[in-house]
């Protein structure tokens, strides 16, 4: 009677740790991070820290190796940077069809200083934690060797990925 008492127990556990589990993934992350990676040949390296604010994301944003001056800086619709000049992250994330300059994955640009260091601190109202339609799991950090001009269409003239990297939950 006891063996039958532990399996029962065990069972008990494992259902309220999957439900628990199911309910946390349901809510969102509270926390997300992506280690950028060079692409296209250059030496561009970084991370982003993502947390959940009220109403969107707070990114931190530390990558080393830029040009100095002003670089275009995205969430991609794929969380994929195999490829070389990391074309498998696709598109500018654009969950609402808008036009470049005014879509979800348009962020703020980066500013490398003279030694080729970048950070940036922003808050970025509409994204979310999660894999619903406006969020950034699974999808892609990705830093552009240009600035971003904000109106070329579709991608703002921002030139070849020079970074790139997984938005992952943690």
């Amino acid at each position: 009677m006891s063996h039958l008492y532990t399996v029962r127990s065990a069972l008990a556990i494992a259902a309220s740790s999957l439900l628990m589990l199911s309910l946390a993934h349901a809510a969102g992350a509270a926390a997300a991070h992506a280690d950028l990676a060079p692409a296209s040949g250059s030496q561009v390296s970084g991370t982003v820290a993502v947390t959940a604010i009220a109403g969107g994301v707070h990114l931190e944003v530390k990558a080393t190796g830029l040009k100095p001056g002003v670089h275009g800086f995205h969430v991609h619709e794929v969380g994929d940077c195999s490829a070389p000049d990391a074309s498998s992250a696709k598109g500018h994330f654009n969950p609402g069809a808008k036009p470049h300059g005014m879509h979800a994955g348009d962020l703020a640009d980066l500013t490398a200083d003279a030694t080729g260091n970048a950070h940036l601190s922003v808050d970025m109202p509409g994204l979310s934690l999660d894999q619903g339609p406006t969020g950034i799991l699974g999808r892609a950090f990705v830093i552009h060797a240009d600035p971003d001009d904000h109106t070329s269409q579709p991608a703002g003239n921002s030139g070849k990925r020079v970074a790139c990297g997984v938005i992952k939950a943690g």
